[in-house]
């Protein structure tokens, strides 16, 4: 199962210079849906998409996209997932202050070996994220220019381009996932997002010097939930049952279980939630590929089961997500929805 990755980008046409940008949340099934949205953007759809990996959020494809690495071997497993050796969740976007994530991630990005091999790289992100536990996982090694707002990245932007007669300048746009989380993913404020995006990114086009590749992509698409579809785990306390942690995303679970509990664990979820999702014991789900190759050190992050929803479906804990339950839009799973990303080159 693939990833987006920079062997992407370094496979495109030569070009003196490349901006990449990552849209959160811009899947290539909604840009073709919302096309009259964005129509710059989707007058670039005429590449095949990529695949996201699993789960399909966004600190896993970042950090993918970052190391050019699958989840099984860079361990960002997921939004949440357990720290082994003890019974902490850690929130990968928000990170845990107690664990250094250049010992969490510690292989090199692909920014520093494309910087190593001559041409030289930069990412241009909000001020707020530079040496944050998720920054250093998928985007250390090189020069990072920050921005407070966004009106200001279009010439931070331009200026690392232009700093050197070759570079690659990475940066990221994240208001089209929040709009969706917050509002759904077909509405009319993530469309009106969308519309800005789409006329930003034409502004940055506009403002490339000449011999500049920019080249648009995302971490996952997204889809709404309907009420129907929410299942809450504290109305049938059973579930829980051999479960000591509780993690993951509403469309991609994982469940840590007590010590030789993980199969009988795994027969009740299948039973409870047949037809509505994929319950994989951590086993199968290597074997499955779902995290690509899985080293030693990454394997007891990943939970002893994982449920991956289909359609209209989510796995919800009021008790430890109640967020989740206020969202519109989710990702994370297995479908083409959640997993297809465009790959938009504009040279």
């Amino acid at each position: 199962m693939g990833v987006p990755s920079w062997s992407d980008v370094l496979s495109l046409p030569p070009a003196d210079r490349y901006v990449v940008v990552l849209v959160d949340g811009l899947g290539h099934d909604l840009l073709a849906e919302h096309a009259d949205a964005a129509p710059y953007l989707a007058s670039l759809l005429d590449r095949e998409p990529l695949r996201s990996g699993l789960p399909s959020t966004t600190a896993t494809s970042l950090t993918s996209l970052g190391t050019g690495l699958p989840p099984g071997r860079h361990g960002v497993v997921g939004y949440t997932s357990r720290i082994p050796g003890t019974d902490r969740v850690m929130n990968s976007l928000r990170w845990d202050p107690e664990v250094d994530p250049a010992q969490w991630q510690p292989h090199p990005t692909m920014f520093e070996r494309i910087d190593a091999a001559g041409i030289p790289t930069s990412t241009v992100n909000k001020a707020e994220f530079e040496g944050t536990g998720l920054t250093v996982c998928s985007q250390s090694g090189v020069p990072f220019h920050p921005f407070v707002s966004v009106y200001e990245r279009l010439d931070v932007v331009v200026e690392a381009s232009e700093a050197t007669p070759r570079s690659l300048v990475y940066t990221y746009e994240s208001t089209l996932d929040h709009t969706g989380h917050e509002r759904g993913c077909t509405s009319p404020e993530w469309r009106d997002r969308l519309r800005g995006i789409n006329g930003d990114l034409a502004d940055l086009r506009d403002a490339l010097a000449p011999g500049t590749a920019l080249v648009v992509t995302a971490d996952h698409g997204m889809l709404d939930l309907p009420p129907a579809g929410r299942f809450d785990v504290e109305a049938e306390p059973g579930m829980l049952t051999d479960v000591t942690v509780f993690a993951g995303e509403a469309r991609f679970r994982h469940l840590y279980t007590r010590s030789g509990a993980a199969e009988d664990v795994a027969a009740r979820w299948r039973d409870r939630v047949a037809g509505q999702a994929l319950v994989l014991t951590r086993e199968e789900a290597e074997a499955a590929g779902w995290f690509g190759p899985i080293d030693d050190r990454v394997r007891p992050r990943i939970g002893d089961v994982v449920v991956a929803a289909l359609g209209d479906f989510g796995v919800f804990s009021s008790r430890h997500f109640a967020i989740e339950l206020k969202m519109a839009g989710f990702h994370g799973s297995v479908t083409p929805a959640e997993m297809r990303v465009p790959l938009l080159v504009d040279l």
